[in-house]
């Protein structure tokens, strides 16, 4: 079951073969630390995520969730779960010790992400949604609040959520309708609903943490009047106890394709007048505080993305190797010629190739993005940590759209490597694609990234921070350049870069003319093929360090003998992996993105000249 949520190997190459995670430890914040707790931690979240998280998948997809009297009731196995979750301090690791976290490097906590979260997201997510809420607090909060929340939400004592969303406003925040008056006492009378809350309504805590965004009476309009309110399910004393209940009430939770243990939920504030909150942050100023929450959040949906890839594929594979059907494409004619596994067939190679290569790619997009925040936290000056900053900025949007897309759509060909078997529920993969759908919707959906990459990331700092990015990517091009086998790859990779610095350049243009609609109905797109020259990037990097590897363990070998001692050994024959992961992306993949490519530039102007009468309906 272990290689069911994500490879172990595949884990440690990215780690520490390729974003050299041992190297954080020589930067002071990360002194106290070493490989051998980095690889104890790892290994206590997967034997955790096997063990006690992994099993719920099915229980709590079949199960569900209770409601009954305004209250959330999750499936009974949760609870031993979630104390275990709790003791083993899983929820806060990169936070300092001092306020109850472990202190751990962002791209060390990513590697165990991938298998706590990996293993069932309806679960973790209790967990996860606490700490962007604790996160907030931490940063923005007074000395008083962080007294009586932070500790208790980064242990898990407390719940948390994130409590945006209204029903006339969706994605259009600030046409949020919840107000919030000043009491005598400094507290907000906060009064209004809200809908699509994470984990707004549950029995594993006994206080729920909300971070509320309301209007207070006579701000501005939009999002510049909105401010954000700490208002606790229970509330809390100056003391730390807990005192009433607060005057807010769940009405309903959501019925949804996926994610069956997941309360999302539709919470009443104030129904009675008697809903209370403090402020958090400053008036006026709730979406930059809450901002921080949703890059957060952005960030951990992309990683998801990965997450039910890495599941989908592993369980394709296994399926591959396993189920018997057909004869050998090249005994075809031989009416005796035994049946074979499928994974022997072409086509289903080239499936199971595709999704190797997306899965690896994305991992290693998620934990570079990981280390650019170890990064920014150890910069050796201001120059270094806004460069670090900045490409986290511009890579935020591309991390949760593109690893989200991919991410559903690795599911849906291992379902299609299963075939009828894939599309029931006797199969894994079959929860996994319905799971993994809500990634692409939920903390902004995918085309609102692409608008916020062409209309605020691609413009940063005129465009220096895009150079940046390619710049980056140029490195990896010259080292393999360097490297004997990876010279076509490089020069691919790097016709397609330079094609994406004018297309970027061409999008730029286009969005600051009449056009600007016409720039923005090619904005996803756009977003696509950033996403294809990073799995280029990322790839690529991945083949010049396992060739290296390589070399080492086969020498000056050809032929057949080279084949044999692959075949023959683990380590080779997962680096001849990954350079055939990166051969087939760049070779078949990238082609592709040219054609993309230059669509964009056509700019075409369908979409936004069709009549809406056009439509039909």
């Amino acid at each position: 079951m272990a290689q069911l949520i994500a490879d172990r190997r595949d884990v440690d190459f990215v780690l520490y073969e390729q974003m050299e995670a041992e190297k954080l430890v020589k930067k002071e914040k990360f002194s106290d630390l070493n490989k051998k707790m980095f690889d104890m931690i790892i290994t206590e979240a997967r034997n955790f995520a096997i063990k006690e998280i992994l099993p719920l998948n099915e229980i709590g997809d079949r199960e569900g969730l209770r409601f009954e009297n305004n209250q959330v009731f999750v499936p009974e196995s949760f609870h031993k779960a979630y104390r275990l979750f709790t003791e083993g301090e899983w929820i806060a690791m990169t936070e300092d010790p001092e306020i109850g976290g472990q202190g751990l490097p962002a791209l060390v906590t990513q590697a165990a992400m991938d298998y706590i979260m990996g293993a069932d997201f309806s679960f973790s997510a209790f967990g996860m949604v606490c700490h962007g809420a604790g996160k907030m607090v931490e940063l923005y909060g007074t000395d008083q609040q962080k007294e009586l929340y932070l500790k208790k939400m980064y242990s898990g004592e407390w719940g948390g959520s994130m409590v945006l969303t209204e029903p006339g406003a969706g994605s259009d925040v600030g046409a949020l309708t919840t107000t919030a008056v000043k009491n005598d006492d400094g507290t907000y009378s906060i009064s209004g609903n809200k809908i699509f809350i994470t984990c707004g309504e549950h029995n594993l805590t006994e206080n729920i943490v909300h971070p509320v965004l309301a209007r207070i009476e006579g701000a501005p309009a939009g999002t510049k009047g909105i401010s954000l309110f700490l208002v606790p399910k229970i509330w809390v004393n100056e003391d730390g106890s807990l005192g009433e209940p607060n005057d807010i009430v769940c009405t309903a939770i959501e019925e949804k394709m996926g994610l069956h243990a997941s309360p999302t939920c539709q919470l009443t504030f104030g129904g009675k007048g008697k809903c209370r909150g403090v402020l958090l942050g400053e008036e006026n100023k709730g979406m930059t505080v809450m901002f921080h929450m949703m890059n957060e959040a952005r960030l951990g949906v992309g990683a998801l993305g990965l997450f039910n890839a890495s599941c989908a594929y592993l369980y394709a594979v296994n399926y591959a190797r396993e189920r018997i059907q057909g004869r050998d494409l090249a005994d075809m004619l031989k009416k005796d010629a035994p049946a074979v596994p499928i994974i022997r067939h072409p086509d289903v190679r080239r499936m199971l190739l595709w999704m190797k290569a997306y899965t690896e790619g994305m991992r290693s997009f998620i934990y570079y993005v990981a280390r650019l925040f170890d990064q920014v936290e150890c910069a050796e000056n201001e120059e270094k940590r806004v460069y670090y900053a900045d490409l986290i900025e511009y890579l935020t949007p591309i991390v949760k759209s593109y690893c989200t897309d991919r991410g559903f759509e690795v599911c849906v060909q291992a379902m299609q490597v299963y075939g009828g078997y894939g599309y029931t529920a006797d199969y894994p993969v079959e929860r996994l694609t319905r799971d993994s759908k809500i990634n692409s919707i939920y903390e902004g959906t995918n085309g609102i990234q692409a608008m916020d990459l062409l209309g605020r990331k691609l413009g940063m700092k005129k465009g220096l921070v895009f150079m940046n990015l390619v710049g980056e990517i140029q490195k990896i091009i010259a080292e393999a350049k360097a490297i004997k086998g990876l010279e076509d790859q490089a020069r691919m990779l790097e016709q397609v870069t330079n094609r994406y610095a004018e297309t970027a350049m061409h999008m730029g243009k286009t969005a600051m003319s009449p056009d600007v609609k016409v720039a923005f109905g090619f904005a996803s797109p756009f977003l696509e093929v950033s996403g294809d020259v990073i799995m280029g990037w990322m790839l690529l990097w991945r083949a010049v360090v396992a060739s290296r590897k390589l070399d080492g363990i086969v020498g000056e070998l050809s032929g057949e003998e080279r084949r044999q001692k692959i075949e023959k050994n683990k380590n080779a024959a997962f680096y001849e992996g990954q350079c055939r992961s990166a051969e087939y992306f760049i070779q078949s993949i990238l082609p592709i993105t040219l054609g993309k490519m230059s669509a964009i530039e056509a700019s075409n102007g369908a979409v936004i000249d069709i009549p809406e009468v056009s439509f039909g309906g």
